[in-house]
């Protein structure tokens, strides 16, 4: 027995089928529904549509009283005839009261102040600008004409007398002008001497030679301390080291490999 055949219980085995079965081929099924009788849209071509209509909206009537309705709070103090005449009061802070009127002393005048007011004096003129509200007339003034050129010949009451004027010579007709467009002495190189006559001897001035000397630096005077050396014999000395730390590791210089 192989393996395909341990899997089906029973004696029916798959077998090729001796019709055409429906469920083999893939259709849509029952979807499908006759058109319908009513409305406009997907109506069954073969009957007749009977008349539609639309329900329109309603339009704005053309009102001529626009009054916000009766929306307005009325105060309880207004009646029919009025505003009530309940006296009312409210709280109001204390106004400032009336300084009475200072009356200047004697000391508050100067009459040697008073100038032209109390004496005779002369007319007094001072020299100002003239305002923009006092010039109303614009009429031009005597700069504003010029008149007519007496000389030259834009003269206009006299005759004017024939004018001339100094031009510049032109080179075109004039008798220094180059027909031949030959080539002047300032256009030919000046030659050296030193090519078609003997040659003289040249010397150049060069730089001062010497000799070679010693170039290492020697010590000066300053650079020795005679104040240092001590000739005689002298007291062992001792100086106050830096205390090395007992972590320090000691140098190695020589290791064994």
């Amino acid at each position: 027995m192989s393996r395909s055949e341990e899997s089906w219980v029973g004696t029916w085995r798959p077998h090729k089928p001796r019709g055409p079965i429906a469920a083999i081929y893939g259709s849509p099924g029952p979807k499908y529904a006759p058109p319908a009788l009513i409305g406009s849209i997907i109506h069954d071509s073969t009957k007749n549509q009977a008349p539609r209509f639309s329900f329109g909206k309603r339009h704005n009537k053309v009102r001529s009283d626009f009054s916000p309705g009766p929306k307005y709070l009325v105060p309880s103090n207004i009646t029919r005839t009025g505003r009530n005449g309940t006296p009312a009061f409210s709280l109001h802070y204390r106004t400032k009261e009336p300084r009475p009127f200072q009356t200047p002393g004697p000391g508050h005048y100067r009459p040697e102040h008073s100038g032209r007011s109390v004496t005779r004096s002369a007319p007094a003129y001072s020299l100002f600008g003239r305002t923009k509200q006092c010039n109303k007339k614009h009429s031009p003034g005597p700069a504003a004409y010029t008149l007519p050129e007496m000389l030259g010949r834009n003269t206009v009451a006299i005759p004017s007398a024939p004018a001339h004027s100094l031009g510049g010579r032109l080179k075109t007709g004039s008798f220094y002008e180059d027909l031949k467009k030959t080539p002047g002495p300032a256009a030919y190189n000046a030659v050296e001497p030193n090519i078609y006559c003997p040659k003289p001897p040249q010397f150049s001035i060069t730089g001062r030679n010497f000799q070679p000397d010693d170039t290492t630096k020697k010590p000066g005077p300053a650079t020795y301390k005679p104040d240092l050396v001590t000739t005689k014999r002298k007291a062992p000395s001792f100086t106050f080291g830096v205390r090395h730390s007992q972590y320090l590791a000691p140098l190695l210089v020589d290791v064994d490999e």
